[in-house]
């Protein structure tokens, strides 16, 4: 019997290693045939720090607490009872058997029964937050619906009875006992190998592996989430030239082909947690979008048909594609630094380019944007009609921005058409001027930033109207080191501090409430909070948090007009979205229930008289949400909270 324990457990591990090689060189051919990506690999110092802290942290994890501190004893234990595992094979043949130098130390037996019990309470801990999402949180609440189920339970009982072996061992007397607990462990660990090899779309598994790899190659080498620009249109590691591109050129994602290796190492890498499926507001309104299922099925198609012609839109259908509000929760909130969005950006670029499939809303908007310059269809002649609704002197710009002139407002289309964002363009350029701060805007040459073109796939009129900005902001800058932009919409703020970076041009934006923020602290501007307090909700834009991690400047602006701010229970990081980002602007929202409404409804919830925003996209949808529930609550921008107090001083 002692033969067979051996001959078991050798034989076992021998198949196991094998066969995990083989797989592990499989799947790293597999992704290595992904189109190439070359703007991963710089900084790889920085990279590398920032891989360590983010796996010695749990930076994401600890988010969902208490399973990612569970999960990190886990980790702890996965590596830290290696050696358990190693003198497991001297012990199956010799009761006695203990690691060379260590295994008799007292303080390691000590380690070893630390850890052991620490991961044997986090498996226990994500067992239970498992089950209670499955039985408590039925439905749409629950983060583990899509996911595979075998699997991730598979892993957290392989755990668990290696736990139970470790301890076991460590305090049995009993040779036989020894020598089967030491098999059964060996036998336990080796199938989790073979079960993981023969599964290579097991991310749950695979992640132990990969995710340190993902992590090391996100788009940003340091701390910063894949979010803000939308990345260049790349075709075979180049820049797509988009004046005489090649026969050859790859527009998008359109089959599994056309993914990057990056992209392919983020759908392996993905663990099916469900972390970003319970942040998405598409999921949340009953959309067909879950970033979750989404890289599952990509995962799925692609690690199997890498060289295949097999058309993504056979396991992305529309409905998903364009139910994204690219409002970046998914990646903000995915542990392994996933880039949902990016692919949902790839996808979408190859059906507006190359398939001409998108929604027909936006069939309008394309034209509008091509032949007015902005998404309404609005007269360029118009763009500069609000300056003569105030009464004090706008500046505006013709040739070179003059030197006295410190910043240059950019108005944005919403700020120049829209009536509710012109409420905010005219409070934040009076607020300017009562300030002393010298500013200019650019009239009737400004033209849309490219947002909504882009964030909707076509990427071919994004790249007419930034090249149009660009060449007319370099006319306006001329020589000036330092181009200062003041920006009231987070999208154009986004669009034009970042995304136009990629084409060389560099800006210094703004956004209005870091501007009156600073205003307000260097006594500027001086409020004078009101006898009767009123009590306020801030709504967070998805792409001033989340796309630029700018949280604090409107609410220490709120606060400092005297207000209470009443926060909803979805804020900052985890602020829900209103719905109007990724091109749903411009596009009715069929299915599900309105993303606006969940979120109207969250904020009168909190029983406040006010909801401030710090975006003409989030204020409209936030208002129509308001005018469908007759509620009795005004929405108003940060700076309108702002100009009301200052008057008072003045």
């Amino acid at each position: 019997m002692n033969l067979f324990l051996v001959l078991l457990s050798y034989l076992i591990t021998l198949v196991a290693v094998t066969l995990f090689i083989v797989k592990a060189r499989e799947i790293y051919s597999l992704i290595k045939r992904g189109q190439p990506d070359p703007t991963r690999g710089a900084n790889k110092g920085r990279r590398f720090a920032w891989m360590t802290h983010e796996i010695l942290t749990h930076t994401k994890m600890t988010r969902f607490s208490p399973s990612g501190f569970a999960h990190w004893f886990v980790m702890v234990g996965f590596v830290a009872l290696f050696g358990s595992l190693v003198q497991a094979y001297g012990e199956v043949i010799t009761p006695t058997f203990k690691l060379p130098l260590i295994g008799n130390w007292i303080v390691y037996r000590g380690f070893v029964i630390l850890i052991a019990g620490l991961t044997g309470v986090g498996i226990i801990v994500l067992i239970k937050v498992r089950f209670w999402n499955m039985w408590f949180r039925k439905g749409r609440k629950n983060r583990f619906l899509g996911s595979v189920t075998w699997r991730g339970l598979y892993v957290e009982l392989t755990i668990l009875a290696v736990v139970v072996c470790v301890f076991i061992l460590q305090f049995a007397k009993n040779d036989n006992v020894i020598r089967w607990t030491a098999a059964i462990k060996i036998c336990v660990s080796m199938a989790w190998f073979i079960v993981l090899a023969l599964n290579l779309t097991m991310g749950v598994a695979w992640h132990r592996f990969l995710a340190p790899f993902n992590i090391f190659f996100q788009r940003n080498p340091d701390k910063r989430s894949s979010l803000g620009a939308v990345p260049e249109m790349l075709s075979h590691g180049k820049p797509i030239n988009f004046e005489d591109p090649s026969e050859d050129d790859v527009f998008g994602i359109g089959k599994a082909a056309d993914i990057s290796w990056k992209g392919l190492l983020d759908m392996a890498s993905c663990t099916e947690c469900g972390r970003c499926q319970s942040q998405c507001p598409a999921w949340h309104t009953d959309k067909p979008l879950s970033p979750k299922l989404l890289i599952m099925a990509m995962r799925d198609h692609a690690l199997t048909k890498v060289e295949s012609d097999a058309p993504m839109s056979s396991v992305i259908s529309p409905d998903v594609l364009w139910s994204c509000t690219s409002c970046g929760a998914c990646v903000q909130e995915c542990p392994v630094d996933i880039e949902h969005v990016d692919h949902i950006m790839n996808m979408r670029r190859y059906q507006v380019l190359v398939e001409s499939e998108f929604p027909t809303e936006l069939g309008s908007t394309f034209r509008n944007l091509e032949k007015a310059g902005n998404p309404w269809g609005a007269s360029r002649n118009d763009r500069d009609a609000w300056i003569a609704e105030c009464d004090f002197p706008v500046r505006v710009i013709e040739g070179q921005i003059p030197d006295d002139v410190e910043y240059l407002f950019w108005v944005g289309c919403a700020g120049a058409y829209e009536e509710r964002a012109k409420k905010t363009t005219k409070a934040v350029a009076e607020l300017m001027h009562m300030a002393g701060v010298s500013f200019g805007v650019l009239g009737k040459r400004e033209t849309c930033t490219g947002d909504p073109a882009r964030r909707a796939g076509n990427e071919f009129l994004y790249q007419i109207l930034s090249r149009e900005n660009i060449e007319t902001l370099k006319e306006v800058f001329g020589p000036r080191g330092v181009k200062k932009v003041v920006v009231t919409c987070p999208h154009c703020f986004t669009t034009i501090g970042r995304d136009y970076g990629q084409q060389g041009f560099e800006l210094e934006p703004i956004h209005h409430t870091q501007l009156l923020n600073e205003l307000v602290k260097t006594k500027k501007l001086v409020p004078v909070p009101p006898t009767e307090t009123k009590s306020i909700t801030y709504h967070d834009p998805c792409y001033l948090g989340r796309h630029n991690q700018i949280y604090q400047p409107p609410r220490e602006l709120l606060e400092s007009t005297g207000v209470t701010i009443a926060e909803m229970p979805r804020n900052q990081e985890r602020a829900f979205c209103c719905g109007a980002g990724g091109g749903r602007m411009w596009q009715e929202e069929k299915l599900g229930s309105r993303i606006n409404m969940n979120r109207v409804d969250e904020a009168i919830g909190t029983g406040a008289q006010e909801i401030a925003v710090g975006c003409p996209f989030c204020r409209v949808m936030i208002s129509d949400g308001v005018t469908g529930r007759a509620a009795d609550v005004e929405v108003l921008d940060v700076a309108q909270a702002l100009l009301r107090t200052v008057k008072t001083s003045n």
